[in-house]
């Protein structure tokens, strides 16, 4: 047995069982030294383990090659096996070594339950893909929606509130959401328990599946924060009964406030 499908088989049950994640996700992890506040214990953030933050260096500057490479509209969609074809045969990227494809699966088979992450599991397998068929471009965005209820929620809140509303970011394949958690744990100094407070880890976004985020016209990074729901935007986004957020105030998810990303599944 391989260690991908080894992983994915044990990925099944380490969802009940939290102390699994050293052995599952090869020691990536280490814990800061445990705080007292008051006499009240204080959770301690756990971290990347050193020795895999050099991995974590390589798999990123890959990733951004990639993304450079196939170009950032297709690297929302892009799956785990294409992407290791294009840096195989690309002489400005470089294949993956073996370090680097297991610390990939390390980042997408272990629990984030271990550090505050309690959302659901959406994706069981490294390698699912993206169907081209299933998903439509939405112009002057370069992002996709899953054509149904995904594309019909966004068209409906466009025809309700007005152009000034824009799709900000749509389908992730579980390597753009990789990158993208990468990219948050390196700006964390490697601290997961803060990265995925803002981001779901590989294995556990819904824009994978469904769900996607909007933002004003204009306002650049601030619709990535909470003053988006400051904006008239939000304002009438509230009064859309078919508007619902996926990570609401104090969400059993361990996920900040996101009152910018739409629940649809």
């Amino acid at each position: 047995m391989n260690r991908r499908i080894f992983l994915k088989n044990l990925s099944k049950s380490v969802v009940f069982v939290p102390l699994l994640i050293k052995d599952l996700s090869a020691n990536i992890i280490q814990n800061n030294t445990h705080e007292t506040n008051n006499s009240f214990d204080i959770e301690p953030d756990i971290y990347l383990d050193n020795k895999d933050k050099y991995d974590l260096l390589s798999v990123r500057n890959k990733l951004k090659l990639i993304q450079r490479h196939v170009g950032y509209g297709n690297f929302n969609l892009i799956s785990f096996d294409r992407m290791i074809k294009v840096a195989k045969y690309s002489s400005k990227i470089q294949r993956f070594n073996k370090k680097e494809l297991e610390f990939l699966e390390s980042i997408f088979y272990y629990n984030p339950s271990s550090h505050g992450f309690f959302g659901h599991r959406i994706s069981s397998n490294i390698t699912d893909i993206i169907k081209l068929k299933e998903v439509i471009k939405i112009p002057r965005t370069g992002h996709y929606l899953f054509k149904g209820q995904p594309e019909k929620t966004y068209h409906e809140m466009k025809k309700d509130i007005g152009n000034t509303i824009i799709l900000t970011s749509g389908v992730r394949s579980i390597v753009k959401q990789t990158k993208l958690f990468i990219d948050k744990v390196y700006k964390t100094k490697g601290n997961l328990s803060v990265a995925s407070r803002s981001l779901a880890p590989p294995a556990f976004t819904y824009h994978s599946i469904g769900d996607f985020d909007v933002g004003k016209k204009g306002y650049g990074y601030a619709n990535f924060t909470e003053r988006f729901a400051l904006t008239q935007e939000f304002l009438e986004m509230k009064k859309l009964n078919y508007i619902e957020m996926r990570y609401t105030v104090n969400n059993k998810d361990g996920v900040r406030y996101e009152p910018w990303h739409i629940k649809v599944i």
